[in-house]
C-alpha cells in the first residue's frame, strides 16, 4: 500500500500591511512644549519666592510711642519675604528717621509703615500724663495712640453731691497705653493733655477721680 504525499507548493506572499502612522501636528507639539516651559518657570519663580531674603528695617532698642525715631532705634535684618508681611525696606532708612513712632516699638520686632506718624501726638502747649483706669472705666476694650478723648473728674467718695462744683472735662488725646500685670487688671492710658490742665489732671488721676470717655478715633 502505497502513500502519496500531498506537497502544497508555495506562491508569493503577500506583504504585510502598513497602518498608516499618525501626523502629529507641529502646531500642537509647540504649544505643549511651551506649556510645559511656562510651568517650569511657575515653579522656578514660586521656589524663588519662597526662599529669596531681603533687607528690611527692624527695631533695636525700644521707643516710646510719640517719640521721634532716630537712626540707632533702627537696625538692619535679612528674612525671607514672607506673604501677609509688609516690613519697611532697609532703603528705606532715611525717610524713617526723624519720624514718630505711633505705637510702642519692642525691640526685634520688623517695622512697618503703619507704625508711624508725621504728626506730633504731644504737641506744642501739651504735656504727657498717666492716668490708671479699672477695666469699668476704660471707654473700650483698647485705645490707640491718636484717640481723642475726654477726662472727667469725677465725685469724691465722702463728699456730698450737693457740695460739689460744676464737673470738670479735660480734652485729650492718647499717646499709648500699657496693661499691667497686677491683680486689678489696671490700664495705665498715657494721655497728652493742656499744660494748663496737668497738675490737676495727674491729682484727680492720684485720687482715682478721672472718668474718660472716648470722643473720637483717629
Amino acid at each position: 500500500m502505497s502513500q502519496t504525499a500531498t506537497v502544497t507548493s508555495s506562491g508569493p506572499v503577500p506583504a504585510p500591511r502598513v497602518v498608516g502612522q499618525r501626523r502629529i501636528r507641529g502646531g500642537h507639539l509647540g504649544l505643549a512644549v511651551a506649556l510645559v516651559a511656562i510651568g517650569g518657570l511657575l515653579a522656578a519663580f514660586a521656589f524663588y519666592a519662597a526662599t529669596r531674603t531681603g533687607d528690611y528695617l527692624a527695631v533695636a532698642r525700644p521707643v516710646a510711642a510719640g517719640s521721634t525715631i532716630t537712626a540707632a532705634d533702627l537696625a538692619t535684618v535679612q528674612v525671607n519675604s514672607t506673604v501677609g508681611l509688609s516690613p519697611m525696606a532697609a532703603s528705606e532708612r532715611g525717610s524713617v528717621v526723624g519720624k514718630r513712632a505711633k505705637v510702642s516699638l519692642v525691640p526685634g520686632t520688623l517695622l512697618t509703615a503703619e507704625q508711624l506718624t508725621d504728626e506730633e501726638l504731644v504737641g506744642p502747649g501739651q504735656q504727657q500724663v498717666g492716668i490708671g483706669l479699672k477695666p469699668e472705666r476704660m471707654p473700650a476694650k483698647r485705645l490707640s495712640p491718636g484717640d481723642k478723648v475726654q477726662l472727667v473728674a469725677t465725685a469724691a467718695a465722702n463728699s456730698a453731691s450737693d457740695s460739689e462744683p460744676s464737673v470738670e472735662t479735660f480734652t485729650a488725646t492718647v499717646v499709648d497705653t500699657s496693661p499691667r500685670t497686677d491683680q486689678d487688671a489696671t490700664t495705665v492710658v498715657y494721655v497728652a493733655v493742656s499744660q494748663n490742665d496737668a497738675a490737676r489732671v495727674v491729682s484727680l488721676a492720684a485720687d482715682g477721680r478721672i472718668g474718660v470717655v472716648l470722643s473720637g478715633t483717629r
